[in-house]
């Protein structure tokens, strides 16, 4: 880091003059201290089981246009038939929903949501502006798994 200049001015304030230069690495290291925390608390969550990690096969398959419903249905390891029991609705109808046939309810898919221990908003398909980025490269993600 280069030379800071200090002063005070006439109200008394404290202030600083430092370069362009200087002050981008001060706000990089900021936004880097920032990033750290986050994963540092998103590793606390997935500790306490708050969070799981969800492998790539899956993700792409949402990204691909897939059912989140059906996605989310085979991460679990669930038959159709066992989540429709689960979530109180019948076989036929969440066949229609996974194949996007029908969209289903509000109140049927906060069963199924229940029933797969998802949030309601990770089984709403995305549409319109809110269309995802699918353009992105599918390489892997580095993690570390956990302990």
């Amino acid at each position: 880091m280069g030379v800071a200049t200090r002063f005070k001015t006439p109200n008394g304030e404290d202030m600083v003059i430092l370069s362009q230069e200087d002050y981008e690495a001060l706000v990089e290291a900021a936004e880097m201290l920032e990033d750290v925390a986050a994963y540092d608390r998103f590793k606390e969550k997935l500790a306490k089981g708050e969070e799981e990690l969800i492998p790539a096969e899956f993700v792409y398959r949402m990204m691909d246009g897939e059912s989140p419903v059906r996605v989310w249905r085979d991460f679990r390891g669930l038959s159709a038939k066992d989540l429709a029991a689960t979530a109180g609705i019948s076989a036929t109808y969440l066949s229609e929903i996974e194949s996007k046939k029908k969209e289903g309810s509000i109140s049927s898919l906060k069963k199924i949501a229940r029933a797969l221990k998802v949030d309601l908003e990770d089984l709403v398909a995305w549409s319109g502006n809110d269309e995802p980025d699918t353009s992105a490269s599918r390489e892997p993600l580095s993690y570390e798994p956990p302990a």
